[in-house]
């Protein structure tokens, strides 16, 4: 087995494993993060995409809220160009208990929240889609957040200080001295080869599947998978976050993310944070409470359903609703808790308190090595990975404005996102892509409307020739890639995307015959996530048509 050695161990590639391993980093440790999959694959590149202010706590949860307001400024320092700063709305409509707004201004204030109740006209002015009949409305400090370029930025910092990231490693062993983790072991999941990593430290920041690698040190730790399910509708019919004035429930938030509008979220405790599926009832309800909010909702094209998992933490969880746990973190010190040195697991929180939650375990790191450095990570700017000054490339207007800029319509791969195919090659070039899916998160490749129509055959093409891969692999890349957007499709086949779906499916089952292309047998390591049961698929999607 090969033999390597740092200082500090982080396992997890979403936010809060991106954020530690910068922070460490730039503490002067020598470090490595290690992720099963790829950077964001987790729950980091599957929600809603809010920055909170923190209203959404402020009555029921006030730590959470505090902590987001507090951290809300933070990012928007340091992270200026995964931010857009739409502003929020609390509206109290109809269907809402009128009382429950005094007590939600009173808990902003309390939380040091900005609140500021605006008129119904003015609300209007501003968003004319907004449902008419809403009685009362609330501007607060929320935006929408970029978590994908934001998770890169975090990276591209670390390993300017020092750091290694390491993707598509999955720790299978920790190997311990009298109680003390003195190494990780990891297997490169795309070579089969295994490394011992000698340590001093480990943190465990794997979000929804903590518990799991805490089991491999033998610490008990219990993670509520805590599933929200959301759709992304076709277009943005609103420019501000709108969020529904009352206590947090399902289907009450709907966020404009770069070129579309995402209604969520569900909360429903799964067994599994792998494995899950979207139940129509989920997306019916969506639909429902969208229509509360903006007249007509129901009736405008949906795109795509997904769902994330929330790694929600409680000691005793036995029997406990998901939407009753506290949304705030929770830093657990396996030396005191379970008798094992040279471990901590940060786990629950938000995305919005990501770099807090790094602060807050990398100080905890320090304390127990007995050194003292200051963390820096709210005071300098994380890099831009798309070198460019002020707006990041996915807000609305600045992707046609560069390709106009550069006369780049022949070149465009992605249509639907504006995606050129020097973006392409960089994702996996100098990003390491090893799959489409790769691709896409870093630069939404298959994401718009026509979901990897057109794209998808293109794209594994440039994956073909600069990866010099058999072509059974590349055939393999496609078919899992078209695997990938279909899982979140089946649920919402209906109107324009059962038609744009069905094109889909002339121009790859008809004609190019992807079904029964060869494919390699070794697979990459996300396909096994790609499966799925199309006669149970089949049988939600005709159940809610």
């Amino acid at each position: 087995m090969k033999q390597i050695s740092t200082e500090v161990v982080v396992i997890g590639g979403g936010a809060t494993g991106a954020g530690t391993v910068r922070d460490v980093a730039m503490r002067g440790f020598k470090t490595i993060l290690v992720e099963k999959s790829d950077l964001t694959h987790g729950t980091t590149g599957r929600y809603h995409g809010l920055l909170h202010s923190g209203g959404r706590y402020a009555v029921k949860d006030q730590v959470s809220a505090r902590e987001c307001i507090e951290e809300n400024y933070v990012l928007r320092r340091i992270l200026p160009f995964a931010i857009e700063d739409t502003g929020g709305y609390f509206v109290t409509t109809p269907w809402d208990d009128p009382a429950f707004a005094d007590r939600f201004v009173e808990g902003c204030r309390e939380c040091g929240i900005p609140v500021e109740e605006i008129s119904i006209v003015q609300m209007l002015r501003e968003e004319p889609r907004l449902n008419p009949r809403i009685l009362r409305c609330f501007r607060v400090p929320d935006a929408a957040a970029d978590s994908f370029l934001s998770t890169h930025a975090n990276v591209l910092s670390a390993k300017q200080y020092g750091a290694q990231i390491w993707t598509y490693h999955r720790v299978v062993e920790f190997i311990k001295q009298q109680e003390r983790i003195v190494a990780t072991v990891v297997e490169n999941l795309l070579t089969g080869e295994r490394i011992r990593i000698d340590c001093d430290f480990v943190v465990n920041a794997s979000g929804a599947w903590a518990g799991l690698v805490a089991g491999l040190a033998g610490c008990d730790v219990t993670v509520i998978p805590g599933k929200g399910t959301m759709v992304a509708m076709n277009h943005r019919m609103v420019n501000t976050v709108v969020n529904r004035c009352k206590m947090p429930a399902d289907g009450d938030i709907l966020v404009p993310i770069r070129t579309v509008a995402v209604m969520g979220t569900t909360d429903i405790r799964v067994p599994d944070p792998e494995h899950y599926g979207i139940e129509a009832w989920e997306v019916e309800l969506m639909l429902d409470e969208g229509e509360k909010l903006v007249p007509g909702f129901k009736d405008m094209r949906v795109l795509r359903a997904w769902a994330g998992v929330r790694p929600l933490y409680q000691e005793k969880s036995a029997g406990v609703d998901t939407r009753d746990v506290s949304r705030t973190y929770t830093l657990l010190d396996h030396e005191t808790r379970d008798g094992v040195h040279g471990f901590l697991t940060i786990t629950g929180g938000k995305w919005t308190t990501y770099r807090q939650m790094a602060q807050v375990v990398t100080d905890a790191v320090c304390q127990k090595l007995g050194v003292e450095r200051r963390c820096r990570t709210a005071e300098e700017p994380c890099p831009n990975p798309e070198d460019r000054a002020g707006q990041g490339l996915f807000w609305k207007g600045v992707p046609l404005a560069q390709v106009e800029a550069g006369k780049a319509w022949g070149r465009l791969v992605c249509e639907c996102e504006l995606v050129e195919r020097e973006r392409i090659e960089k994702a996996i070039v100098e990003g390491g892509a090893t799959s489409l899916d790769d691709i896409r998160r870093d630069n939404r490749m298959g994401m718009g409307p026509c979901q990897g129509g057109f794209c998808t055959y293109r794209a594994a093409s440039i994956l073909h020739e600069l990866r010099q891969a058999d072509v059974a692999e590349t055939n393999a890349a496609l078919r899992d890639f078209l695997q990938e957007r279909w899982k979140g499709l089946t649920s919402i086949l209906w109107g324009d995307q059962l038609k744009q779906e069905r094109l889909d499916e002339l121009i790859y089952l008809s004609l190019m015959n992807v079904e029964f292309l060869p494919v390699s047998e070794r697979r990459h390591p996300l396909a096994e996530f790609y499966k799925y049961n199309p006669v149970e698929e089949v049988g939600r999607a005709a159940a809610h048509v």
